[in-house]
Formats: C-alpha cells, structure tokens, sequence
C-alpha cells in the first residue's frame, strides 16, 4: 500500500517573495539548510538537485510546475535510488503580514524510504527556514543533532 501525503503547514511572517527566494536560492538555501543548497533554473521542465556543502547530490527531480511567489511542484528522489520517485508541492499564500507555507510530499511508492526519510526531514527544514526568515537565525542546533541532516530519504540515514 502506497503511504499517505505528509502535508505540513505553518505560517512566517515574511513576504512572498523572501520566502519563494529561501525556496529557490542556492545562497539563501544554505543558510537554513545545513549548509545545503537547491539549485535550479526553476522553469518548468527543468532539473534540480540538492546538494550539500561538500558537491554531493542528496536528492535530485525536475520541476513539473512553477507559478513564482504561490506554487512549486518538484518530482523527488535520491540519485541512486531512481524507482523510489515522489512528489513535493510548496504552495504560499499571503495573508496580511504572514506568509502560509504548505509543503505537500506524496505520490510515494508501495514500501518507500524516502516517506520515512522526509518525515523526520520536513519538520526540521521548514521550522528552520521559519526561524531564519523571522529572525535571521536558523536552528542549527537542531542540524547539528539531528541523524537526518542533509540524508533525509537514504537508506543509510534512515536505517
């Protein structure tokens, strides 16, 4: 049985815009990420990769759609892991002075690693980019005790 949706949500008080540029910044990326960046020319069709500070490629997709500031919609998996595909959604809506995020991660196939993975994953980057954008301060302190940092999804960091 396929597993369910992971949908989080939480509201930062922040712009579109700022908020859409720490989604798609390589620079801005690192700083909330780990150290880790999203690198894309973010236009339909077109491939992306997380990579970690060292070069490695974490996970890599292409973006199946983009309507800058409201919608980005990536497939998702890790290099070596090609069948294990999923599919994240990152939807903002303005409202007054905050920003509502909602991170969408399905489409996982019957017996996924990358479920389990993004499960732990998900909760630690968005309230880190939360933190960053509010306060210009990400939770390292969480990155730096968390077993997921930057290997959300491998089989090695989920075992």
């Amino acid at each position: 049985m396929a597993k369910p949706d992971l949908v989080y949500v939480t509201y930062i008080r922040t712009t579109p815009e700022k908020l859409w540029a720490a989604l798609t910044t390589p620079e801005f990326t690192r700083q909330y990420w780990g150290g880790s960046a999203n690198v894309s020319s973010w236009e339909k069709g077109a491939s992306w990769q997380h990579t970690g500070e060292d070069g490695t490629v974490h996970h890599v997709g292409v973006v199946e759609e983009v309507i800058p500031l409201q919608r980005l919609v990536l497939s998702w998996h890790n290099p070596s892991e090609t069948e294990d595909i999923s599919r994240v959604t990152f939807e903002l809506v303005q409202m007054d002075e905050v920003v509502q995020l909602n991170v969408i991660h399905g489409d996982f196939i019957e017996n996924s690693v990358m479920a389990d993975g993004v499960s732990k994953g998900w909760p630690i980057v968005i309230a880190s980019m939360k933190s960053y954008l509010e306060t210009g301060t990400p939770l390292l302190t969480i990155w730096q005790h968390s077993a997921c940092h930057a290997g959300c999804g491998d089989k090695e960091a989920a075992a």
